[in-house]
């Protein structure tokens, strides 16, 4: 659906309001200025177009809600999940708990990729990126060894 792409720095205001990069919003198309957000696996925020957010749901909903493990992960999924629609000047509004959540303050980065938008303070991307792995060959090997598709 998406192929998203790139690395973002931008500044949140004092209410919270985040100026969309147009370079992002064109790779979304303008159409597609709602999204969701919420909590992200580690200490930052996801953004997904509304579209893909509607995809994602169906997936999880999927899951039997009579297992516990099941419940805690659509809770976990869904935790702060909030629609957010780019106003005139292209400006997302991050509602406070989110904020509070991730540590964001004035410097953020975004950090799109696939069909999502990773939504973090600088100073943890940052720190996030020097905890990259020595061998990071290895570590290729290691995810994608077995799953390598031969170059025609």
């Amino acid at each position: 659906m998406y192929n998203l792409t790139g690395e973002f720095e931008c500044k949140v205001d004092a209410k919270g309001r985040l100026k969309m990069p147009a370079t992002l919003l064109k790779q979304l198309g303008m159409e597609h200025a709602r999204f969701t957000i919420n909590r992200g696996f580690e200490n930052h925020l996801m953004i997904y177009p509304q579209d893909v957010w509607e995809k994602k749901t169906k997936e999880i909903n999927h899951l039997n809600i009579y297992v516990k493990k099941n419940r805690q992960a659509i809770r976990y999924f869904h935790r702060g999940a909030t629609q957010l629609s780019c106003d005139t000047a292209d400006r997302i509004l991050i509602p406070k708990r989110l904020m509070e959540y991730a540590d964001l303050r004035k410097e953020v980065v975004l950090f799109a990729y696939n069909e999502q938008i990773e939504l973090w303070a600088k100073d943890q991307y940052d720190a996030m990126l020097d905890m990259e792995p020595e061998d990071f060959s290895q570590l290729a090997e290691d995810v994608f060894g077995d799953n390598a598709i031969a170059h025609e």
